[in-house]
């Protein structure tokens, strides 16, 4: 069965509205067929929001989205601080194609740049900040990937922050990214999910 991190020949096509409230604003981005999330904004995604808006964390000014869907991550922080300039990556085309319609509404098209990339394979830039909801469903193999090359693609006090289900593996998925960088901290949990971000620089936390 065709998953939303695969790319599907022949899928059909069908436009699906995106509406939700987030931060005393109302959005209304498209969906479609074979992306993640494609009727509403699932609860981690708008948990990791939540997170990294209240209070705003400091993300830099060059951020990169990682598996990013439809967009509603990379393009809400791009829209709203102005000065950040956001990658926005994934290896599905339908959503890369949905994140530059999405892009146009939001009004911060300038902001963005759009690149199609099995996890970092295409990129080749250094970031302040990574921020991942990671396909769960591609299995191990994919998201262990977007934690262990992280590093390599932050720059000296960048952070990767990702959000991802108890029931998952994020106990697991804590422990390890403590293996790999030495400030590690979980910035929320809610209903099973945890918002874990990890950062190249600083006192290891005890999460």
């Amino acid at each position: 069965m065709p998953q939303y991190f695969d790319n599907v020949e022949g899928l059909e096509h069908r436009q699906i509205p995106l509406e939700f409230d987030l931060s005393g604003e109302h959005y209304h981005l498209e969906s479609d067929n074979g992306v993640f999330s494609k009727h509403a904004l699932d609860f981690g995604t708008r948990l990791l929001l939540e997170t990294l808006l209240d209070p705003p964390q400091d993300l830099g000014t060059n951020l990169l989205d990682l598996g990013c869907g439809a967009g509603p991550i990379g393009l809400i922080l791009a829209h709203l601080d102005r000065k950040l300039h956001v990658t926005l990556s994934d290896v599905n085309d339908r959503a890369l194609a949905l994140v530059q319609k999405n892009a146009a509404t939001l009004g911060v098209t300038s902001q963005i740049e759009i690149v199609s990339s099995d996890v970092y394979h295409n990129l080749n830039s250094t970031y302040d900040a990574i921020v991942s909801n990671p396909p769960i469903r591609a299995g191990k193999r994919v998201t262990y990937r977007i934690y262990d090359e992280a590093p390599a693609h932050l720059k000296e006090n960048g952070s990767l922050t990702i959000v991802i289900r108890k029931e998952q593996g994020a106990p697991s998925v804590l422990a390890h990214l403590k293996t790999i960088f030495p400030s590690v901290e979980v910035l929320a949990r809610k209903k099973g999910y945890y918002v874990i971000q990890a950062k190249r620089k600083g006192a290891l936390h005890a999460n």
